[in-house]
């Protein structure tokens, strides 16, 4: 069969509610990271975030749902899809199609609402309508009867790299026929669940994320959502094309629950394997999104890991977090559309905050918006447990 080819993407993050918007503020060098105003938490005026602006009631009523069990996660994952499909010029009739597939991802669902959790976990009856919300699965279930949706539907948890490996899967999908079509992305909303958890990690930057620096001391939390739509290039005559998904891979180091091994077993070969699917050398790929968390060791493992794999010519990159924030199970789909946008304008972004570069590693992100020729791109996303995925968009 032909090739996976993108004809719609949609998002919203810390830095725009649409692609349009994300796409200005990634030119014009915008961080989107600050106090937060909608997460209900000791931390949200004390420790900065990368908040969706927009607030869950004004949510609701764009998207005109009156469900009260839907939480601000699956109301951005409808916000983003909807953009999305649109985008695809998506027909009623290929939405619930057997061959459309939905395949979304998310570390936290709907246990975002963390105290609501907590108090229907004590009761014995009377429980609130978000009872159903708190699964993994919610927000996929919501879309799937949302969209009337017959086809494969499945909801990817892998931490960090979770919507990337949701890209990957949807496209496995469509490369071996289970599917002719995937909407595929993932979602988070900021919540306690996660700032607390992290907070225990010690990983959380009491101030903006400085991804690659030297003085790097830890991330900010984010959220957003982000979908694309997958479709084979044989049955996309004249629709917009962004790119071409020409490589994937996933690997794990299993090192550590929560680090990357100090060699960068489970990134080089993330890296390698997707780019001996795309069928292209080291020189041959002219820009990484990065995962770059700003955390000691993602920055200095990911370096070195690109070290190795592209020697002593590592491509232009820099870690889109620096204007979001980490977003968890979104941040691999964020970053895609991230990387689409670089391709279809032959643009890289900066990488925001950085000054010096690690010792003993010496390379530093691109700093200014450029304007670069570029054919292929890659995107990292490198989740706990060593779940590594990279992606590789290429040009049409």
């Amino acid at each position: 069969m032909g090739r996976v080819v993108i004809t719609g993407m949609g998002i919203i993050s810390a830095i725009g509610n649409n692609i349009a918007d994300n796409h200005t503020a990634l030119m014009q060098g915008k961080c989107g990271i600050g106090k937060a105003s909608q997460l209900p938490s000791r931390y949200a005026g004390v420790l900065p975030f990368g908040e969706v602006l927009t607030s869950t009631e004004k949510l609701r009523e764009k998207l005109q749902v009156n469900d009260a069990g839907v939480t601000r996660t699956t109301l951005l994952a409808l916000h983003a899809a909807n953009e999305a499909i649109a985008n695809a010029q998506l027909t009623h009739k290929e939405l619930r199609a057997a061959s459309t597939a939905l395949i979304g991802a998310t570390t936290v669902g709907g246990m975002c609402l963390m105290d609501q959790l907590y108090a229907d976990a004590k009761r014995t009856e009377g429980f609130s309508a978000f009872l159903s919300s708190y699964d993994c699965a919610s927000v996929n279930l919501y879309l799937q009867k949302y969209y009337a949706i017959k086809g494969i539907v499945n909801t990817i948890n892998t931490a960090c790299s979770s919507s990337a490996n949701a890209i990957m899967y949807g496209a496995r999908l469509i490369k071996n026929g289970f599917a002719k079509r995937a909407i595929v992305g993932g979602v988070d909303s900021l919540s306690k669940f996660t700032v607390n958890g992290f907070k225990a990690l010690h990983i959380l930057s009491e101030k903006i994320c400085t991804p690659f620096d030297e003085n790097r001391n830890g991330l900010n939390l984010g959220e957003g959502a982000a979908f694309l739509i997958l479709e084979k290039e044989e049955d996309v005559a004249g629709k917009k094309v962004y790119g071409v998904l020409t490589g994937y891979c996933n690997s794990n180091d299993a090192f550590h629950p929560s680090s990357l091994s100090d060699e960068g077993d489970g990134p080089y070969l993330a890296m390698n394997g997707a780019m001996q699917l795309a069928k292209i050398n080291s020189g041959e790929l002219d820009y990484i999104n990065a995962h770059g968390t700003g955390t000691q060791n993602n920055d200095e493992v990911e370096s070195r890991a690109m070290m190795r794999v592209f020697g002593g010519r590592v491509p232009a990159f820099a870690s889109s977090k620096s204007n979001t924030g980490h977003t968890l199970g979104a941040s691999g789909a964020i970053e895609a559309v991230y990387s689409i946008l670089s391709l279809q304008h032959q643009e890289v972004y900066p990488g925001l905050h950085f000054k010096q570069p690690i010792v003993n590693i010496g390379l530093a992100p691109v700093e200014t918006y450029a304007k670069m020729h570029l054919r292929n791109v890659m995107s990292n996303s490198f989740g706990f447990g060593g779940n590594c995925t990279s992606l590789i968009f290429s040009k049409s």
